[in-house]
């Protein structure tokens, strides 16, 4: 069997994650018959049915699961090897973290520190995306190392280190109902609305879905959700907002992850910095209103 061309792949994952061939079309820039005989094609040299096609629906063979899953890596390595290949030519020598606002658990200036003072070299850029997409600008060549919380399902083809578990807080509005309590319990928010996370698998989560923590942020400013979030958030968010403790809410863990068998000497360095650093901090989670 020939390889499968990047194409194919590309025309395959819309489809697949669109489930719906009109909307896969005109993500991909054409018509839709010549995608659907596109889609047929791969399913004949494969010699796999690799989707389900009713008047109604589209729907995911276990063969179309899987390739799915193994097209997704395999774009990704292409697109990382690329960005690799022009990051080496740069004149200057440069790592890429990426982490979303507030998340770096209090370590990032002392982590920068640390590293400048064995790579003073190597220019550190720091940049600032959205929940859940670390993951996916590590894994096509975006970002080279990234801050990550735990419990997080999407780890595939990533290498990981923990360094700092914490406490969680509710974070509320001045005038919420619990906002004056010293501390709270997960029975007091039953029944609060809560932010959906990207990549939430509950299919009747009822809140929200989060796109940046601006977002979040003004959603509990007008009394539309309360969040649960952990404790080193509290010197990141505005006035009009409080953070209550919750002792027996499940603690999250801050992670440094990176592509899977990196060899770089300065990403080992910039590992090797922050499991330093977060030995030396304080450990959060003192659960103090």
């Amino acid at each position: 069997m020939d390889p499968l061309e990047v194409r194919e792949l590309r025309y395959f994952i819309a489809v697949a994650e669109e489930l719906h061939f009109g909307r896969a079309a005109e993500r991909v820039g054409i018509a839709q018959p010549p995608l659907s005989r596109a889609i047929q094609r791969l399913e004949r040299r494969l010699g796999v049915t690799l989707l389900e096609r009713s008047s109604r629906s589209v729907r995911l063979t276990t063969a179309g699961e899987t390739l799915l899953d193994e097209g997704r890596t395999a774009l990704a390595a292409m697109a990382r090897a690329a960005r690799s290949a022009q990051r080496a030519g740069e004149p200057e020598p440069r790592l890429i973290m990426a982490m979303k606002a507030a998340g770096d658990g209090g370590l990032l200036s002392e982590l920068l520190a640390t590293y400048r003072a064995r790579y003073a070299d190597v220019h550190v850029d720091v940049h600032i995306c959205g929940p859940g997409e670390q993951a996916s600008l590590l894994r096509d060549g975006h970002a080279d190392v990234a801050f990550m919380h735990s419990p997080q399902r999407d780890f595939a083809g990533l290498d990981t280190v923990d360094l700092l578990v914490e406490h969680q807080v509710a974070v509320m509005p001045r005038h919420h109902r619990l906002a004056g309590r010293d501390r709270l319990s997960m029975a007091d928010l039953a029944g609060e609305t809560m932010p959906v996370w990207p990549g939430a698998r509950s299919a009747d989560a009822a809140g929200p879905r989060i796109r940046d923590t601006g977002q979040l942020a003004q959603l509990i400013t007008w009394g539309h959700v309360v969040a649960l979030l952990p404790e080193s958030v509290r010197d990141h968010l505005p006035r009009s907002l409080v953070c209550t403790p919750v002792p027996d809410a499940p603690t999250t863990t801050l992670m440094l992850a990176w592509p899977a068998g990196s060899r770089s000497p300065k990403l080992a360095a910039f590992v090797h910095a922050a499991t330093t650093v977060a030995r030396r901090v304080k450990p959060v989670g003192s659960l103090d209103p």
